[in-house]
């Protein structure tokens, strides 16, 4: 598991290592029942508070994502379909807004950004 800290970002550094983690879960990199390193170590590696990687790891746990089995760990837990395709589908419409803000700002038209869609859908 990869964890990287930005302290540049703006972002907390309990939402960076809650983030992180989610996204290793969603896209496969992180498998069901795969062993999270302790709080304390992860903590450590890190070089920050155990209270914030517990932060992390308790968002985790309360969003279905993880686990945790006393004097064992926290390991990643069964995915939820549902709840996998309402993370992606929040993505998608962040993305969406993206979209509608830069085509704004180029004066594009529904029809044109319809049309690039189109047109990027049939090149897969």
């Amino acid at each position: 598991m990869n964890i990287y800290i930005d302290n540049k970002s703006g972002i907390a550094i309990y939402e960076q290592i809650y983030r992180q983690i989610k996204d290793q879960i969603i896209n496969g990199s992180l498998k069901e029942d795969s062993e999270l390193p302790s709080i304390r170590n992860l903590a450590k590696d890190l070089r920050i508070s155990v209270i914030t990687t517990k932060r992390a790891y308790d968002e985790l746990e309360q969003e279905g994502f993880i686990y945790t089995l006393p004097a064992k760990g926290c390991f990643v837990a069964a995915k939820n379909v549902e709840l996998l395709r309402e993370e992606n589908l929040k993505k998608i419409e962040n993305y969406m807004q993206n979209i509608i803000q830069l085509a704004s700002s180029c004066n594009l038209t529904k029809d044109a950004l319809i049309e690039m869609f189109q047109i990027n859908l049939e090149e897969r």
